[in-house]
């Protein structure tokens, strides 16, 4: 194990001060308040799903009434606000990505923040800065794992196991600890990791649309923890037993240690904001069913092979409870699903890809002509998808994806937030709070949303 006074937990706490007390550069605090407007959006849409009110009832009852505030109205405690607002903005599978770590910063950072705010008089841009810098260092871990199919990584929601640590930093850094408090966060969220993924290789549970908030929670649990004194290992990172060696199945290699710490690199720039509400790995195939569809209606009785690689296969098995989902949540983690949904239906939309969807008789019809076919080399981020429309041995039409299909700019994101807050009943709130939000006024922004019942 390193000693306590070269540990990469020491080291990882003194780069994120100074790069706090340098202040994030400009872009990225553009493209900060830009994924906190999508997020805020989004937990509106989501709060009055079933699954919103199932947890905000389960968690006022573990933790009753408290001063912070919950998107959409209300108040909790703030480690079940931190736990509420993070499932609202991850429900509905609409929150933003990070392709190479297959993670959601904004969904784990955000909610700690805020909660870690409403305790401290921490300004609108101290808030964006340590949004930004705990998004970071998700990223950050996400593109050192890269994972596939199949290796390190691949059996853990990544979100969740990098969240506690980005979620701790971001409300670390709200509260103003000093450096040795900042260590002690990080080994008190390193004692609380989890994410085994389950409950996305699994199917019939709902628990996949929640699982980021407990890493928001525990973030802002180990912040609070070390700022009352508690000392957490500094050896979290690379200890014995530490992150890397523990969870991951080896230390960090020198090239990834630096990589870690430099800050001449901000990750975070390949965060994108979702266009469509479901699964990252099912989005290649919404774009090449789009691409398709106008062919496929043209020729009902034609077979449809989709290409996988092992990351996409993980989503289209078992196969006959991939294209019957049980719930909403496997649905939308479904590629036979959701390119059948996309073929019947056009892009998925917030109005359309609901509860109801799941017995839709025409999209049922259509997922169970999808055929499956192995092949497409693995690799990190989304699968290149191929879709193929098959008269017996002859291709009428094969669409294959393009990048370019799933990119959202600042307009997209000003339209996709126009239509969570149509989806939420709000749409004459969407000027004022997007203006606000734009500006930089966050606290402002959410407590718009806090006040009401």
């Amino acid at each position: 194990m390193a000693a306590d006074s070269t540990s990469l937990s020491i080291e990882l706490a003194q780069a994120l001060l100074q790069a706090s007390h340098a202040g994030v550069p400009e872009d990225m605090r553009a493209k900060t308040r830009l994924h906190i407007a999508d997020s805020l959006g989004i937990a509106l849409a989501a709060r009055g799903t079933e699954l919103g009110g199932q947890v905000i009832q389960g968690l006022l009852a573990g933790h009753g009434a408290g001063t912070s505030g919950l998107v959409g109205g209300g108040r909790a405690a703030p480690l079940a606000a931190a736990f509420i607002n993070s499932s609202l903005i991850h429900i509905l599978d609409y929150d933003d990505i990070h392709d190479v770590g297959r993670l959601h910063p904004s969904t784990c950072v955000l909610p700690a923040a805020m909660a870690a705010a409403g305790l401290t008089r921490a300004t609108d841009a101290a808030v964006v800065d340590a949004v930004a810098l705990g998004s970071e260092l998700m990223c950050r871990l996400g593109a050192i794992c890269a994972p596939q199919g199949e290796g390190p990584g691949a059996e853990w929601f990544l979100t969740q196991l990098f969240g506690y640590l980005g979620a701790s930093v971001a409300a670390g850094l709200v509260l103003g600890l000093n450096p040795r408090q900042l260590v002690s966060a990080l080994g008190l969220a390193y004692m609380q990791l989890a994410g085994g993924k389950e409950a996305g290789f699994g199917t019939g549970a709902t628990a996949r649309g929640i699982y980021p908030a407990f890493a928001a929670q525990g973030g802002l649990q180990a912040a609070l923890l070390a700022r009352a004194g508690v000392t957490g290992p500094a050896g979290a990172m690379d200890g014995a037993a530490g992150l890397f060696r523990l969870y991951l199945a080896g230390a960090l290699s020198s090239r990834q240690r630096a990589m870690l710490l430099d800050f001449s690199i901000w990750h975070a720039r390949q965060v994108d904001i979702k266009p469509w509400p479901s699964c990252r790995l099912s989005h290649p195939y919404v774009a090449v069913a789009l691409a398709a569809r106008e062919a496929c209606l043209a020729h009902p009785e034609a077979r449809l092979r989709v290409a996988v690689n092992p990351s996409a296969g993980r989503l289209c098995r078992p196969l006959a409870q991939r294209r019957r989902p049980a719930t909403l949540q496997d649905a939308k983690y479904s590629i036979p699903f959701m390119t059948a949904y996309t073929l019947v239906h056009g892009a998925p939309t917030l109005q359309g890809l609901s509860g109801h969807a799941l017995a839709d008789a025409a999209v049922l019809r259509m997922a169970e002509r999808i055929e499956l076919e192995d092949g497409l080399p693995d690799n990190p981020g989304h699968p290149q998808a191929v879709l193929a429309l098959l008269d017996g041995g002859r291709v009428l039409r094969q669409a294959s994806f393009r990048a370019e299909d799933l990119r959202v700019d600042g307009p997209l994101a000003r339209k996709k937030f126009d239509d969570c807050l149509r989806h939420a009943a709000w749409p004459d709130r969407a000027e004022a709070l997007w203006t606000t939000l734009m500006q930089g006024r966050v606290q402002a922004a959410f407590d718009m949303t806090f006040k009401e019942s």
